[in-house]
């Protein structure tokens, strides 16, 4: 084993063994025992909606995965719908963010420190939670990389004109797949700031970025119409601080580790506004509107996977000094240390409970519970993505609530009637199943719809079945005699 990483530590090929440990790691318990978490049947539905379909939704809701879903949509016009085609994509990205880490790394400080970081990035926990997500997050991370690796490029010698158009449209690409990603530029800026960059690059930096911000502008101004979208996202507090708090310890240890090199980049420079600007940026944006959500800042990883590969190479300098035989071993040491350490939460990440719910278990309770002549309604509204990722497990029940499907009416969960409306229907009713999240995760019903269903429920109806089962809920109700 030492002798391999010895091999791949002095090959330019570093870039290599991060890549296919990424890429391994994503493979491994790839469906997740066929379970699908409510964002991701976001994704499934959309996906398989037309063209025209989806560009009619984007005009009322989810503008800001425009690009994620068309590109969804022709990955499941090839090759089918499957968990498998949902994460795939998601997989592949993170390993090429591992191997732009490696060779970051590698240019920085050579390949020891890229081997070491491109490794950790692999397993870090939030890198490992996104690379089997059926979301755009992972692509934005492997963008990051990408514009990053290409300014490292610049700044050690390398500032050909098509590098400086590439960086213009990857991070263009980067933002019209979530526009939080823009916050990469003033940590670049930053690093441009470190490294002391002269004049033309300067000039050439501001003009890139430029373009990308002027061509992403469209996209964040209509997406800011959608605001209500992430009206649900909590107000920040102070224990949401302890977070990032932790990632800039890390960090901070990992910077004052690095060894800097007379006239050269460091992996602080790069490393230090990568993980903390981005990380920052998105704190301030929540002290006006909340927004802070960690996957909208992921990319801030690159740095953080960097920054540990330099402390963890300054580690095995030192013990090199005074023992020789022992540092031989500590990489391979840390490593098989860190896995260990790591794989209860590596294997929690893959299973049903990882995620806050599952959409096609209830759609089998739904098969089971289900008898002709039933109604079906949703509480709230959303939950009525069960159906339309499992549509078969409905087949025969009559969704009272909806007088328009979702891809009809261009939205995600379609139109219901008017209350008064919903609660005539539910009347005329004999037997309904009622789906909705299970009481460990429900939240208060507040929609008037949502009332006027739990309303006509309770008086004149009464539960004769219920299953919760992996964060949903079907409960069957039969009129009171």
């Amino acid at each position: 084993m030492i002798s391999h990483i010895a091999v791949y530590r002095h090959r330019s090929s570093v870039w290599v063994l991060p890549l296919l440990w990424t890429f391994v790691l994503g493979l491994w318990g790839l469906s997740r025992h066929h379970t699908l978490w409510r964002d991701e049947a976001a994704t499934w539905q959309v996906a398989q909606r037309s063209s025209a379909e989806i560009w009619q939704m984007l005009g009322q809701v989810d503008s800001v995965h425009g690009l994620y879903y068309l590109l969804m949509h022709g990955l499941f016009e090839c090759f089918g719908p499957s968990t498998t085609t949902l994460r795939l994509p998601s997989v592949l990205a993170m390993s090429v963010a591992a191997a732009c880490v490696a060779v970051i790394g590698r240019r920085l400080a050579g390949s020891g420190v890229g081997l070491t970081a491109g490794l950790a990035f692999g397993l870090i926990p939030a890198v490992q939670f996104y690379l089997q997500e059926g979301r755009p997050y992972a692509l934005v991370v492997m963008g990051a990389g990408i514009s990053t690796l290409l300014l490292v490029t610049v700044l050690d010698g390398g500032g050909r004109p098509n590098r400086w158009a590439a960086y213009a449209g990857t991070v263009l690409v980067c933002a019209l797949l979530n526009w939080l990603s823009l916050l990469v530029l003033p940590a670049h800026l930053l690093t441009l700031v470190r490294a002391r960059a002269g004049r033309e690059v300067w000039m050439r930096w501001a003009a890139a970025s430029a373009v990308a911000v002027a061509a992403a502008s469209p996209l964040i101004l209509f997406s800011r119409r959608q605001s209500d979208q992430v009206s649900w996202i909590p107000p920040l507090t102070w224990h949401m601080l302890i977070g990032p708090a932790v990632l800039l310890t890390i960090g901070g240890i990992g910077a004052l580790a690095d060894r800097t090199r007379q006239g050269q980049l460091s992996v602080a420079a790069v490393g230090l506004p990568l993980l903390a600007v981005p990380q920052i940026g998105l704190i301030g944006l929540s002290m006006v509107q909340p927004l802070f959500l960690d996957r909208y800042v992921l990319f801030s990883m690159l740095g953080l996977a960097l920054l540990i590969g330099a402390a963890l190479d300054a580690a095995q300098r030192a013990l090199g000094t005074g023992f020789p035989r022992v540092s031989s071993w500590f990489l391979p040491g840390v490593a098989v240390v860190a896995v260990l350490a790591l794989l209860p939460q590596l294997m929690a990440k893959r299973s049903p409970a990882s995620r806050v719910d599952d959409v096609l278990a209830v759609a089998e309770d739904v098969r089971d519970l289900k008898q002709a002549g039933d109604a079906v309604i949703f509480i709230p509204a959303a939950r009525r993505d069960t159906a339309l990722v499992s549509p078969h497990a409905f087949v025969g029940l009559r969704d009272v609530a909806l007088v328009k499907s979702p891809s009809t009416s261009g939205t995600l969960k379609g139109l219901e009637g008017r209350p008064d409306r919903i609660r005539t229907d539910l009347l005329a009713q004999q037997r309904v199943l009622l789906v909705t999240d299970a009481a460990s995760v429900a939240r208060p019903v507040s929609a008037e719809r949502d009332r006027a269903k739990m309303s006509v429920l309770r008086s004149h109806f009464v539960v004769v079945t219920d299953r919760q089962v992996r964060g949903r809920r079907v409960a069957v109700y039969e009129r009171r005699s």
